[in-house]
């Protein structure tokens, strides 16, 4: 077993939509990044590649590679599943947790819990999507940025 954390960190900007897990989120702003900046997506990705100590996924999709400008996040979280695959692991399973004041995510959860599931080819029931507010401190706080934690444990292929 192979355990991994990762962290994201956007800004909300006027003028972007707001993807959170794979999902499109009405909201008056979006997260700013050189891809749709789904933070979820990004911390799952970050985790999976450190769980088996592949660095970051900026090393693998620097955002000064114009292939990844604007890209869904779920493209990228696929090349990292597939990169998974190919190191003989498999996703036992994922656990996540939103950061912000608004908006707030639990109509959405069981889409992105779906969502999720299809992106990584595992059962829902081995994904965790939960949210908290920062108590209107920092930046996240004062609804300037989202952010999202995510733990990873992947298993050896048998």
């Amino acid at each position: 077993m192979r355990v991994g954390i990762g962290y994201d960190i956007h800004r909300l900007v006027e003028e972007r939509k707001l993807f959170l897990a794979g999902v499109e989120i009405p909201y008056i702003k979006g997260l700013l990044g050189h891809s749709d900046g789904d933070v979820v997506l990004h911390a799952v990705a970050d985790a999976m590649l450190g769980a088996l100590s592949l660095g970051d996924i900026g090393q693998h999709f620097p955002n000064t590679d114009q292939q990844y400008k604007g890209v869904a996040s779920k493209v990228m979280l696929k090349k990292v599943l597939k990169l998974v695959a190919s190191k003989n692991y498999i996703i036992s399973n994922v656990d996540t947790v939103v950061l912000g004041e608004d908006p707030k995510i639990a109509p959405f959860r069981e889409k992105m819990l779906d969502t999720m599931a299809d992106i990584l080819e595992i059962k829902k029931d081995r994904i965790n999507i939960k949210a908290t507010t920062n108590e209107s401190v920092g930046s996240i706080g004062r609804g300037e940025a989202i952010a999202a934690y995510a733990v990873v444990m992947l298993e050896e292929k048998k």
